[in-house]
């Protein structure tokens, strides 16, 4: 196992060390609940572009089941919540091919030791009408449907491992519109052979396509629903951030957790089917890797 000097060193290349050691298990990727939509989008890949910078010698396949719940709003602005359980499911291929539940199915089209970009398909769960029907009667429902998704990742050094992640998504049905993220995360300090976590900020965009559809209240819903036409306009949808920590139990057994809170802003908060304008989200899992 590596070691460092903390007296040379100091702090910050003190928790780096032990991060050297975390990532040399290739356990800090790890896998989430059924949908990618309620955690801040780098939550779902967390510690996956460190991984190459700390241990260049990735294992030919990674293979991490498991069971996960999370505690999500029905819908963004919902003041309403729910749990949702399934499977914890993250499969991948050296440095090449990934299938996620939290991720999507995808590969890696730049695999550099700090840089990490790709292509993607993943899903979002739409919304139900009869979920929420003292809210949304006469909205309509929006159906689940599949995104493709352009993500890249980067991480400015091993000294000081801020990763910084951007992708944007088009979902294919539904809205048929488009939305994106922009983020950063890094490892925190107090992290150990045990246990580590990381802390990061979220900005998420999308188009008036999107934003109509989600947000807006067409000249049908108004007059099914009571609401008064609304078209929002596309741009900033929210501001947020997340925390993510990983527990190891032993050398096969891990757990995961999540917690991120989103803050709707602009147009999407001003909509009138919006009861809450800021919305928490958190995962938790245990898992088994191969």
């Amino acid at each position: 196992m590596p070691t460092t000097n903390k007296k040379k060193l100091g702090p910050l290349g003190a928790w780096i060390g032990m991060l050297l050691a975390l990532f040399a298990t290739c356990l800090a990727s790890q896998a989430h609940a059924q949908t990618p939509s309620p955690l801040p989008e780098w939550q779902y890949s967390v510690g996956v572009p460190l991984r190459k910078l700390f241990s260049p010698d990735l294992p030919t396949w990674e293979v991490r089941v498991g069971a996960a719940m999370t505690v999500r709003p029905r819908y963004d602005g919902a003041s309403d919540y729910y749990i949702l359980g399934g499977p914890s499911i993250d499969v991948r291929y050296k440095d090449l091919a990934f299938a996620s539940t939290g991720e999507g199915i995808g590969f890696n089209a730049i695999h550099t030791e700090r840089v990490r970009a790709g292509l993607a398909i993943t899903y979002d769960m739409g919304r139900r009408e009869k979920k929420d029907h003292d809210h949304l009667a006469g909205m309509g429902n929006i159906g689940i449907v599949p995104e493709s998704k352009i993500f890249a990742e980067y991480v400015v050094s091993k000294e000081f491992p801020l990763v910084i992640r951007a992708n944007i998504r088009r979902q294919l049905g539904g809205s048929d519109g488009w939305v994106g993220d922009v983020g950063a995360y890094m490892p925190m300090p107090g992290s150990s052979e045990k246990f580590f976590w990381f802390l990061g900020p979220t900005m998420t965009f999308a188009d008036s396509r999107y934003m109509q559809t989600w947000f807006g209240v067409n000249g049908q819903q108004a007059a099914r629903s009571g609401y008064a036409e609304y078209h929002p306009s596309g741009g900033i949808k929210s501001y947020g951030g997340g925390v993510s920590a990983i527990w190891m139990f032993s050398k096969h057994w891990f757990a995961t957790a999540d917690f991120g809170v989103s803050a709707l802003v602009g147009d999407a908060r001003n909509s009138p089917i919006v009861q809450r304008s800021t919305n928490l989200t958190g995962d938790i899992s245990v898992n088994y890797q191969f």
